[in-house]
């Protein structure tokens, strides 16, 4: 952000390079903000969007076991247990889990930290969980880990440009 709003002719100065490059720089930097925007707004929709689905799967499930409950109590245990066995063999949570399973590119939609979380899932819990073969969920691992990966050298690029910076501050 402040490498945008720096004017452009003070930071080809400072960079010693064309105001050209430097235009195409903050270009560059201006999609990057846009697009984490993008993604933090799809992100808050998305959690708006599980969220009202877990009010209807309550409201479904509140009106499946008055309609269960004259009947067999068996019924009601053994649904359950299902969806505990299901948590139990993963640590992510659902809404990760939902993400992963709905989106086409889920690893576009996790933040760095959940990204790390499926990473060190194991593969055959992973799949479990989400009902695929262990293939597709160590597709969906190495998927996450090249997204985890460029994510951590875009910061490394921003922290090398910051000393880059203050060091030609420095300098007479």
């Amino acid at each position: 952000k402040v490498l945008i709003d720096v004017p452009c002719s003070d930071l080809a100065e400072e960079l010693a390079q064309s105001e050209t490059k430097i235009q195409v720089l903050q270009d560059t930097l201006q999609q990057v903000l846009d697009r984490r925007e993008e993604e933090r707004q799809s992100r808050q929709l998305l959690e708006l969007y599980l969220e009202a689905l877990k009010t209807e799967d309550s409201i479904l499930s509140k009106i499946a076991e008055r309609e269960a409950a004259p009947r067999k109590e068996m019924d009601v245990v053994d649904t359950g247990t299902s969806s505990t066995d299901t948590s139990a063999t993963t640590a992510l949570s659902d809404q990760v889990l939902a993400a992963l399973k709905e989106k086409p590119a889920p690893e576009l939609c996790l933040d760095s930290q959940d990204l790390e979380l499926v990473l060190k899932e194991d593969t055959a819990a992973l799949a479990s969980a989400l009902g695929w073969d262990k293939q597709k969920a160590g597709a969906l691992q190495e998927a996450c880990e090249q997204e985890l990966s460029k994510r951590l050298k875009q910061v490394q690029t921003l922290h090398s440009l910051r000393s880059t910076s203050k060091g030609k501050k420095t300098l007479p």
